[in-house]
């Protein structure tokens, strides 16, 4: 048992140890179902009222591992310059969870017929919740772990660009400008729990016709925040008859992974992904990571269907 209390610390550590830096933000294998959380300029892109939501489930059946749900809706305004959305996050790992709201708004100009650039913005605020008497330690009365918090609130601002072409795109953001400290006093003074680090976006993707039914989407998504390794996710997925979906993915030090999905109609797509660590600490205490996601798109209100861009 001592070896199972000893792992939920060192994730708690490894989270909210003071003076943290490194990679802080979710990670997902379907980010580019995703791509409003760490955008604000994809806000009203896919010329359609959008809702998507997404389950992860981290590093099963290792304790206190993070798990994380998504739910955004954007949708372009009538004037085709704005676009709107709304961002509603909820991340857990072990006794400390997150919830975030994000507003954004996006200007979108259309560079060509075919080709627009949007400029987006996001604000909102974290609320931040931890339970760290909760946890069983191996050293007990260690004053990191005897202080709770509820509801600490932070404030969250960020700026996204997205560029756009019917088959293919590029963005780069940076979600939350702000560095926040998440601090508390104590009866033996002020315990700094975490030290927001500011992480920086590269996306971009694109959409090849190999034959009548058979398509491939090649994306990628770079992180970079100071004190951590460079993050980068490749993915290919190959679509069949504009319905299925298969493909693979592979994150760099970290995991390779499989997505399947499937086009249930022209407004509801259905998706699922399993990724396994790969030379990690972790890898030796899980059985891989699983996620959902379902994504529904209403009508334009030029009452058309969706194409520009169709697949992102």
């Amino acid at each position: 048992m001592k070896s199972i209390f000893k792992i939920n610390s060192i994730i708690c550590l490894l989270f909210i140890s003071t003076y943290s830096y490194a990679q802080q933000d979710p990670m997902y294998t379907h980010y580019m179902f995703n791509t409003l959380v760490i955008n604000p300029g994809y806000a009203g892109s896919r010329d359609a009222f959008t809702v998507t939501a997404l389950h992860r489930s981290q590093w099963l059946n290792y304790r206190g591992a993070p798990i994380t749900q998504t739910l955004t809706m954007h949708t372009p305004l009538r004037n085709q310059h704005l676009g709107i959305g709304l961002s509603v996050m909820n991340d857990k790992i072990g006794p400390v969870n997150n919830t975030t709201v994000i507003a954004d708004v996006a200007y979108i100009m259309h560079l060509s017929r075919k080709s627009k650039l949007a400029l987006g913005l996001s604000g909102g605020a974290n609320i931040w919740t931890a339970k760290l008497s909760t946890l069983e330690l191996d050293q007990t009365n260690d004053p990191l772990f005897q202080t709770n918090f509820s509801n600490k609130l932070t404030g969250k601002f960020g700026f996204g660009a997205y560029y756009s072409l019917e088959r293919i795109y590029v963005g780069v953001s940076i979600p939350n400008l702000l560095e926040n400290k998440l601090s508390k006093s104590a009866s033996n003074g002020t315990i700094l729990y975490n030290y927001e680090q500011r992480h920086y976006y590269l996306i971009g993707g694109a959409l090849m016709h190999l034959t009548d039914k058979l398509d491939l989407k090649p994306t990628t998504l770079i992180k970079v925040t100071d004190a951590a390794p460079i993050e980068a996710d490749f993915t290919a997925s190959f679509i069949y008859n504009n319905r299925f979906t298969l493909g693979v993915m592979a994150r760099t030090g970290d995991a390779l992974g499989a997505l399947i999905g499937f086009q249930i109609t022209n407004q509801f797509y259905l998706g699922y992904s399993f990724d396994y660590s790969m030379g990690l600490e972790t890898a030796h205490y899980n059985s891989g990571s699983h996620e959902l996601v379902l994504r529904y798109d209403c009508m334009s209100y030029e009452k058309r269907q969706i194409h520009s861009p169709r697949y992102f």
